[in-house]
């Protein structure tokens, strides 16, 4: 699993009520233009589409939301093309760490893993 993260400012109850609001998903992550089929906040079982660049649409499943912990777990594509990401917001002494587990071998989420960490740093400033 590849793990990217980043440290910023923003207080952890902040991050995770963006990181876990689909509504709030294209103020930080660029690669975001929208979702549909989730609640805010996303809850376990919820499934739709996420859309990002060029009018692409990858479907999804959120798997599992920890909320008291500040986790949460969704497959994102299609069969041998999805992808397990798991989000979580850690508390820092001053301000917090969002980070991203990708669960694939780190040579095919590398390419992946610049535009997540642009995300990140997005989201806890």
């Amino acid at each position: 699993m590849l793990v990217v993260d980043a440290e910023g400012p923003a207080a952890p109850e902040e991050v995770w009520r963006r990181y876990s609001h689909s509504s709030q998903w294209p103020t930080w992550a660029p690669q975001v233009s929208g979702a549909s089929g989730t609640g805010d906040p996303v809850a376990a079982g919820d499934r739709g589409w996420v859309r990002g660049p060029f009018l692409l649409r990858v479907p999804f499943t959120v798997l599992d939301v920890q909320p008291d912990e500040r986790r949460w777990t969704w497959r994102v594509g299609l069969g041998p093309a999805s992808v397990v990401m798991e989000h979580g917001v850690d508390a820092l002494d001053v301000g917090s760490r969002a980070w991203v587990g990708i669960d694939v071998p780190a040579p095919v989420a590398l390419p992946y893993a610049p535009l997540a960490r642009i995300a990140l740093r997005r989201l806890v400033t």
